[in-house]
């Protein structure tokens, strides 16, 4: 029985070790063409100098991805110029200058952004919205609610089109912005500063430009 033991045990190993899934040790150059990745069952064809994290800079399967572009070029940064995120997801703090940063992700069980927009968001904003720069509204979060210090900003004309939530400034921390948008079961986050929403028509255009670069959404 013991010897049977030791020898189920022994191929139970060898079979794990053969089919636990693996990814290349060294990650890909930072300037290889784009790689193909799938999060959430969705692909994406992503620039391996976007990607931020080394040990994401690999084709295959990912449960997220970080990646940043420069603004408005909305190319990857020069290899010396970002320092990559630690191997274990953390982000640093958002820089206020000219990078946008990208996270793509599964949705899992939270909300779609459209149905965040209709359903949650009203329950935690004021009554009323004040006017912002180019036809855009700017509504606040009451305090006390999870939204506390954050404002939800949206087309007038179209909100559904483009609404992003932005933390306020405060003293020397500048507001940013999270604009959030579906690519089938996956979730393309982008983060940016406040203060580019001077110029938000731009801004959404260039948003629709890079999505659909690294892959065909559906509206």
């Amino acid at each position: 029985m013991i010897a049977f033991a030791v020898v189920v045990a022994a191929g139970i190993t060898f079979v794990s070790y053969v089919l636990w899934p693996t990814w290349p040790k060294t990650p890909v150059a930072l300037d290889a063409p784009s790689i193909p990745v799938t999060v959430a069952g969705v692909l994406f064809n992503l620039p391996s100098a976007a990607i931020r994290a080394p040990i994401q800079r690999h084709p295959g399967a990912h449960e997220r991805v970080d990646l940043v572009f420069l603004w408005p070029s909305l190319m990857p940064p020069a290899a010396d110029s970002e320092p990559a995120i630690d191997d274990d997801g953390a982000v640093p703090a958002l820089r206020t200058d000219d990078r946008l940063f990208v996270t793509i992700a599964g949705l899992g069980a939270v909300l779609p952004p459209l149905e965040r927009l209709h359903t949650i968001y009203p329950r935690y904003a004021e009554a009323l919205a004040k006017s912002g720069p180019q036809g855009i509204a700017i509504l606040p979060f009451r305090a006390g609610t999870p939204y506390e210090g954050e404002d939800l900003v949206y087309s007038v004309d179209k909100p559904e089109l483009f609404f992003v939530r932005c933390s306020r400034p405060a003293r020397m921390v500048p507001g940013t912005c999270i604009y959030e948008m579906l690519a089938d079961t996956a979730e393309i986050t982008l983060r940016f500063p406040r203060d580019w929403l001077t110029d938000w028509r731009d801004v959404a255009d260039g948003f629709d430009r890079l999505t659909a670069r690294l892959h065909t959404l559906r509206r």
